[in-house]
């Protein structure tokens, strides 16, 4: 009886150990991969059709406004133009307010080569409109082969692409774009976006 009695307990120990150890198997956080909305922007907006470098072409603002389809972060920014530029300015905005979430530069040693850079992550929220832009006087115009205009929401992961807009600056200034084109983007510039839950 004895035995029994050892045999069972070290049964329910066994048991009880497994049980557990499955639990905290399912509490470990789910990692997300990272996802670059870009291509997928330019596939459904038709934009990948056509590409023409401009350069020294006067300072804008620009840029495409977007919305998360989950909460998740921004880890990365990622950037090509046809020129170089040493302090490349890339800005997050809060589209409602028209405010500066963060500003970051990048610098661009090598004229039409992509450059990524790894910043501290930025929280976004899930169905919040943001708005990312560039400032530069050099861009990639990118557009359909017959100029036709791209029909916005474009869905590109679990980023809504909503928009893309640009404005006159200078180097100095960082202005909120408020000029909507439809027939064509400037870029490229786009970031890496994590799911978070």
């Amino acid at each position: 009886m004895k035995t029994l009695k050892t045999i069972f307990t070290i049964l329910s120990i066994a048991l009880l150990t497994i049980s557990c150890s499955s639990d905290d198997d399912k509490e470990e956080a789910v990692k997300y991969n990272e996802e670059n909305p870009l291509d997928a922007y330019m596939a459904g907006s038709g934009f990948s059709q056509k590409a023409v470098d401009v350069k020294n072409s006067g300072i804008y603002e620009y840029g495409f406004s977007f919305k998360p389809t989950v909460t998740g972060k921004i880890n990365a920014l990622v950037v090509k133009i046809p020129d170089v530029n040493a302090a490349l300015r890339i800005t997050l905005w809060d589209a409602a307010t028209k405010t500066v979430i963060k500003s970051e530069t990048i610098n661009v040693p090598t004229a039409n080569v992509t450059v990524e850079k790894t910043i501290t992550p930025i929280a976004l929220t899930k169905d919040k409109e943001y708005f990312f832009t560039v400032n530069s006087d050099d861009w990639i115009n990118r557009t359909k082969t017959d100029g036709s205009a791209a029909t916005y929401p474009i869905t590109a992961g679990n980023i809504i692409i909503t928009g893309y807009a640009y404005i006159s600056s200078t180097a100095a200034e960082t202005i909120f774009p408020t000029n909507a084109r439809n027939t064509y983007y400037a870029g490229d510039m786009t970031f890496k976006f994590q799911q978070t839950q």
